[in-house]
């Protein structure tokens, strides 16, 4: 931002992100070091074109600029205007556009943009900045070949999470770097500045579990108590809520699951349109994905569904129906309900964030395994399923992984994980004379576990463990 900001000449900037990730205070960060009369920030309202029209003269007053606009061809045009007089001008959820009723800006905001970028460079020193979450959305306007806005972008930033590292700094300044602790904040937060900042601001980032979740959810002004419905599934109603609420509590399930889950729900009626509920989620609004199981083929049938954000598994699977119920019931006995429903889901997330970290550490140059593929689980119409495949093609290296958050229950875990890499080996004939690994992870492993594994041939590895390189 710093460098796209101190070109000094014309510059339109796409920025996305899922909600919550940062889009906005990364600009505010950016532009503090600019004048203050030479931004301007609106933020689209989910509206028609009147209330977009209000709403950017609302901004204008607010930012103690004197002009007002009266159409959407009027916007464009004094975006036009003040971005030959310096200005950054950042419109905020661009995505609202793409509505019909709003589509039309989008060929105004075309031809202002293709007369900036062909003015001299000495008459044009400032830029627009557009933010959006809805990632297909923003792709419909600013990428396809048909948009008006098609390839007049000239930089493009995507915010991710942040890495485990990242996360591991945070706890080390405001509360300690415990295995139970990461993957408890990790299943609940995942890599989401903003909710890490709420705990903070909130005294909790080293509270225990049930204050944590008490301060954050329960409470009437928790930061956290409306954050999911407000951000995440204010849009969707009737069926797709009935999907995400399924998959929330079946995450890695089929589609033939979810449509005989509908259908006994709803009736056989319903199967027809379960692919289009799952597409709709999948690739408008990102909130679940598909995964296959490494080496499969990109049409195969075995791909399984998960809740792709781990706040909204979280809040689904754990936390939406006991805050629900807070002003009915003993509060103590909502907050333990809701932290045994989340010990189930850290289960599923254990998988996710050894993943993660494995793939930090290859990146980082500090792996004891380094890939040369993406780590992933495995399964087959067989019923083979093995928690973590590692793949290390130039050293010719597999390894086969159980997570398990309970540690006691690794040891009997480990004759189906060789069973299952038998199968697997068995079929993927590549790794013939490959050096086989199988490792046993979990949040802690008490030493004599360790022995134990450890004489079966099997790398036991704690998140503890894990974490500890990126101190070394």
């Amino acid at each position: 931002m710093q460098r796209i900001l101190a070109r000094r000449r014309w510059f339109f900037l796409q920025i996305s992100g899922r909600r919550r990730i940062g889009k906005t205070a990364l600009i505010q960060q950016a532009l503090k070091a600019r004048s203050q009369d030479k931004t301007l920030y609106i933020q689209i309202p989910d509206s028609d074109a009147v209330g977009v029209v209000a709403a950017c003269n609302g901004y204008l007053e607010t930012f103690g600029l004197p002009r007002r606009v009266k159409s959407l061809a009027d916007i464009a045009t004094l975006i036009e205007a003040l971005v030959r007089q310096g200005y950054v001008v950042a419109l905020d959820e661009f995505q609202y556009f793409h509505r019909k009723q709003l589509s039309d800006f989008c060929s105004y905001l075309q031809a202002a943009v293709d007369r900036l970028a062909a003015a001299p460079v000495q008459e044009v020193s400032g830029g627009l900045i557009v933010l959006g979450s809805l990632h297909a959305e923003m792709t419909a306007l600013l990428e396809d070949r048909d948009a008006p806005l098609f390839n007049r972008t000239t930089d493009t930033i995507e915010l991710s999470h942040l890495d485990v590292r990242s996360i591991l700094e945070i706890l080390a300044s405001h509360a300690d770097t415990d295995p139970d602790r990461l993957l408890f904040l990790w299943n609940l937060f995942e890599g989401v500045p903003k909710f890490y900042r709420d705990a903070y601001e909130q005294g909790v980032l080293s509270a225990s579990r049930s204050e944590l979740l008490a301060r954050l959810f329960f409470a009437s002004s928790s930061p956290l108590r409306n954050e999911a419905d407000n951000w995440f599934l204010r849009e969707l109603r009737g069926r797709y809520d009935m999907v995400l609420q399924y998959l929330s509590a079946h995450p890695g399930c089929s589609n033939a699951d979810i449509e005989a889950a509908l259908a006994d729900i709803s009736g056989p009626g319903e199967v027809k349109q379960i692919g289009g509920y799952l597409k709709v989620l999948a690739e408008r609004y990102q909130m679940i994905e598909r995964r296959l199981p490494v080496f499969a083929r990109a049409k195969a049938r075995s791909g399984r569904y998960y809740i792709k954000d781990n706040f909204l598994r979280a809040w689904l699977g754990a936390l939406q129906k006991p805050v629900a119920a807070a002003a009915f019931r003993p509060l103590e006995q909502l907050i333990s309900q809701a932290d045994q429903r989340l010990c189930e889901v850290e289960g599923h997330a254990l998988e996710d964030l050894v993943a993660q970290i494995y793939e930090e550490h290859s990146r980082l140059g500090i792996a004891s395994f380094p890939l040369t593929e993406r780590v992933s689980g495995y399964w087959d119409r067989a019923d083979v399923e093995i928690d973590l495949v590692a793949i290390n093609e130039d050293e010719r290296r597999i390894r086969f992984a159980s997570c398990k958050r309970n540690a006691d229950k690794l040891p009997a875990s480990i004759a189906a994980l060789k069973l299952a890499a038998g199968r697997f080996l068995a079929v993927q004939k590549r790794f013939a004379g490959w050096t086989v690994e199988y490792a046993a992870i979990a949040p802690t492993i008490p030493d004599e576990l360790k022995r134990q594994l450890e004489a079966e041939g099997v790398v036991a590895q704690s998140l503890s463990d894990l974490i500890a390189v990126y101190h070394n």
